[in-house]
């Protein structure tokens, strides 16, 4: 398979805010695909209820991701903390997703036209 026709994407993420890059199928280079914001959970009482909204609320934010990526070959994940490991591990447990090859890396948040730069495979 050609790296042109390679499915391949990219995600910068933190907790709030995700930007998705992907191949243009007929160009070949890299374009802005979407930006999915996750709201976070609002104050709650109960704090196992507060926990089970977070996690709700955190696989909601990964499924809109995930939904702007069809038939992925490839993926590279960056960004802040944590958040791109738990997006890595729900895609491997995901079975549209579980043979994509994925990467990942911490990086700051950049402009979309570096983000798409440095997303070229």
């Amino acid at each position: 398979m050609s790296d042109k026709n390679k499915k391949e994407f990219g995600v910068w993420m933190d907790s709030h805010q995700a930007i998705i890059v992907g191949r243009n199928v007929e160009s070949g280079e890299f374009v802005v695909l979407g930006q999915v914001d996750n709201a976070g959970p609002e104050g709650n009482s109960n704090e196992n209820a507060a926990n089970n909204h977070e996690i709700m609320l955190t696989q909601k934010f990964f499924k809109e991701i995930a939904s702007l990526m069809p038939n992925v070959d490839a993926i590279h994940v960056s960004g802040t903390g944590q958040i791109q490991e738990q997006f890595i591990k729900f895609l491997a447990e995901t079975p549209q997703y579980k043979n994509a090859v994925s990467t990942e890396s911490t990086s700051n948040k950049m402009s979309d036209e570096n983000f798409v730069a440095y997303h070229c495979f």
